[in-house]
């Protein structure tokens, strides 16, 4: 498992070298690792399918309780199957998509680390491995998003994706952190079968909260789904990767990973049911109003990820079966329409539905995996999204309270609207008039159709004959719901209301499709004022605040002065301890001055007077000599403590200081002003402040030791073990060698600066 993670980055590194030693057929080559990686999966299928589990760990920060821990069942199998097996599909179909592109190498590094990101996620058992694997994600996505950096709008679409998804895995982390914490266990799989429910823990509230964010954010939930369209601005083959399999999807993952742990609530039930409903029915609105191809394709997996995030929520086993069915479903058609889509850009160069039409003729297997990747998307039989489409109206119909009426609501509308878009996607390409296009129309090359006609073509055999996708659907609601939900996927369920609200969704949809231009420029007419206070507009306003806060901050703190530099780094520093100290019940000061000689006495007060006079005369010269007074006394006390060693390097350090100080100072001009009164009191104040707080603390941590002094093996081991009498001696050269190495460099470098200075002056070199 852990080789076969391992293997794609290794690859993806690989990926430049083999793409110019292959050429144009580099795609296939490169989509081998995927295809090995899906039979690989696929292997543990049946193992799967008998209701056990595989976990494999090794030992990473056994001190932290952090394993690199893997585990299979049925939720993370079935992810790790679509991420590989439409992983094949997007690396070759991107070799000739992207053919002739100066950066294809690159490319082909982005998408096989994304694609190695995405696997270790859904795998990961240990939570902050987990997490790693999240944030490379995001990272990869961002790299994805803006490939074409030359374009504005790439780089801005990249900047929005990371910031909303990083800033709601900052969230996660903490989130993630807390539930650790609460169920005592690091593991996934420990946490899901631990006996006590974290329902009545004290921090479940909080840690619920902020892993909600996370997710959200992660899978485009309203508020959060304005990003997912606009990422867009990605390759088509990033798209189709980016919907059907990956990224966006990983907060439903984790959603339905936590949900036998963490479900079950109101809390739980009523956020995830509501939420997802209103991105659902958002998805749908908004798709209808897109005319870009892409667009509509993005919004309507806006739509499909709010129905898993309601299904998750509603948490029945109808809902899990659903769910699982939805996910399956989804993969195979949004992964084809997003490569078809590509592929009509790629041989006419429009994008614009309103300007397609009549390419029936001049691209004839396009169009028929359009149309039937088309017939999914709208829940139509006998395609398998028709099969994903009954459970999901059964389970809204069965859900909770006040939810069982105005999720089959939601449902209903956003069922009609993206049986429109299902027939914008689908027909208007491909029917009606030909208008002219910038490219003659022409069918694109095998390797770009292999994996729509391949994803298409599963979705009608999964439809037909549902019982093949059987296994794997009811291991991955088991996983979602926690228990077997022991039903049957059948095409079929006889004339009951799902099948009602069916019907009227494809009548009442085909309609908004016959009248789509009409109904798109009414609803642009009524929904211009929401437009104007959507939730994009507020994240554009934060990045306007965010830029002025910066320029803000950047004059007030980072100004170019140092002294401010030191101030607030200084006065931060005493905010921070006079906190801990207040919370901790202040300080303790058992420091007795008894002992203290009367010569000592002198040599502190003479440092004392030096450090007050260096701050208070307008002489740099008198400065330096009074700062050399306080290193010097500083290297006395070090002769009077039984430290001559340090005695004779302070007074080295101090002698070569003083020497540069007073050479520089020579080179310098007279001052242009001095501080005014008031800056000079608020300095003096500062300084007490830092000078008291940082005092009290050495003199507190004076009485206090929590571990054996060090100083006591330094003397039992001085002779034995370094064969020396001379302590300190054996300190510098033994114990702590390398710090004193690196000391002789800097006495080294001092000396040398200070030679040069004295012996190259621009003087000396004229005369």
């Amino acid at each position: 498992m852990l080789f076969a993670i391992l293997s794609i980055f290794v690859v993806a590194a690989l990926a430049p070298v083999v793409h110019r030693a292959t050429g144009r057929h580099s795609g296939w080559v490169l989509a081998l690792l995927p295809a090995a990686l899906f039979v690989y999966f696929a292997s543990f299928v049946p193992t799967v399918a008998a209701g056990e589990t595989v976990r494999l760990a090794w030992q990473w920060m056994p001190g932290l309780d952090v394993q690199f821990s893997f585990l299979i069942d049925g939720l993370s199998l079935m992810f790790a199957l679509l991420i590989a097996g439409i992983g094949v599909f997007v690396v070759s179909y991107a070799g000739r998509y992207l053919e002739g592109h100066r950066d294809l190498g690159r490319f082909y590094v982005l998408i096989l680390s994304f694609m190695g990101s995405m696997l270790g996620l859904v795998l990961a058992d240990n939570i902050i491995l987990m997490f790693i694997f999240w944030e490379l994600t995001s990272i990869t996505s961002y790299l994805l998003i803006g490939f074409n950096h030359e374009q504005l709008k790439a780089r801005k679409a990249a900047l929005q994706g990371l910031i909303v998804t990083v800033g709601g895995g900052l969230a996660l982390l903490a989130g993630l952190v807390l539930l650790g914490v609460a169920s005592g266990s690091w593991e996934l799989s420990e946490i899901l079968a631990g006996e006590d429910s974290l329902h009545e823990h004290a921090l479940y509230l909080p840690l619920v909260i902020l892993i909600l964010l996370g997710t959200f954010t992660k899978s485009a939930q309203f508020p959060f789904h304005f990003w997912l369209p606009n990422a867009m601005a990605a390759p088509t083959p990033v798209s189709a990767y980016l919907h059907s399999a990956t990224m966006v999807k990983a907060g439903v993952y984790l959603m339905a990973r936590l949900n036998p742990e963490l479900g079950g609530t109101e809390l739980w039930t009523w956020t995830l049911g509501l939420f997802g409903a209103v991105t659902m029915f958002t998805g749908a609105w908004m798709a209808i109003q897109s005319t870009e191809i892409k667009k509509l394709l993005a919004y309507s997996t806006v739509m499909a990820l709010g129905t898993l995030t309601m299904l998750i929520g509603i948490d029945s086993p109808y809902a899990a079966m659903a769910g699982a069915t939805f996910l399956l479903a989804h993969s195979l058609y949004k992964g084809a329409l997003f490569m078809l889509a590509g592929s009509i850009d790629h041989g006419t160069g429009e994008k614009e539905v309103p300007n397609m039409g009549g390419l029936r003729r001049a691209m004839p297997l396009t169009a028929a995996f359009s149309v039937i990747a088309a017939l999914s998307l709208a829940g139509l039989p006998p395609l398998f999204g028709f099969v994903g489409k009954e459970l999901m109206l059964e389970a809204a119909l069965g859900a909770p309270d006040a939810l069982g009426v105005v999720l089959p609501l939601l449902a209903v509308a956003s069922a009609i609207l993206v049986v429109a878009v299902a027939a914008i996607v689908g027909l208007r390409p491909f029917f009606g008039a030909r208008p002219e296009y910038a490219r003659t129309p022409h069918e694109s090359p095998g390797a770009m159709l292999a994996g729509p006609a391949v994803l298409a073509t599963l979705g009608l055999i999964f439809g037909i004959f549902p019982a093949l996708a059987q296994p794997l659907v009811v291991a991955t609601a088991t996983s979602i719901h926690g228990a077997d939900p022991e039903m049957q996927l059948k095409l079929w369920h006889g004339i009951n209301l799902p099948l009602g609200l069916s019907l009227l969704s494809l009548a009442a949809g085909l309609v908004i499709y016959r009248f789509w231009d009409s109904v798109r420029a009414g609803i642009g007419r009524v929904m211009a004022p929401a437009f104007r206070v959507a939730p994009e507009r507020g994240y554009d306003r934060f990045m306007d605040g965010l830029v002025w806060f910066s320029a803000f901050q950047t004059r007030v703190l980072q100004n170019g002065y140092l002294r401010t530099y030191v101030m607030v780094t200084m006065l931060t520093t005493v905010a921070l301890v006079l906190a801990t100290f207040a919370t901790l019940g202040g300080l303790e000061i058992t420091v007795s001055f008894a002992d203290i000689l009367v010569h000592e006495w002198v040599i502190a007060a003479l440092v004392a007077l030096a450090a007050l006079f260096v701050a208070t005369t307008n002489s740099r010269l008198a400065a330096v000599a009074s700062l050399g007074i306080i290193g010097f006394g500083v290297s006395l006390i070090y002769v009077f403590f039984s430290a001559p060693d340090l005695g004779i390097t302070q007074v080295l350090v101090e002698t070569l200081t003083v020497i540069l100080l007073v050479l520089v100072l020579f080179r310098l001009p007279g001052f242009l002003k001095f501080s005014n009164p008031l800056t000079r009191v608020r300095d003096v104040i500062a300084s007490l402040v830092v000078g008291v707080t940082m005092t009290a603390v050495l003199m507190a941590t004076l009485g206090v030791q929590y571990f054996p002094a060090i100083s006591e093996y330094h003397i039992a081991e001085s002779e034995p073990s370094a064969y020396g009498r001379n302590i300190v001696n054996v300190i510098l050269v033994d114990f702590r060698a390398l710090d004193t190495l690196g000391e002789l460099f800097v006495l080294a470098l001092a000396a040398v600066g200070v030679y040069a200075m004295i012996k190259f002056r621009a003087e000396d070199r004229k005369s």
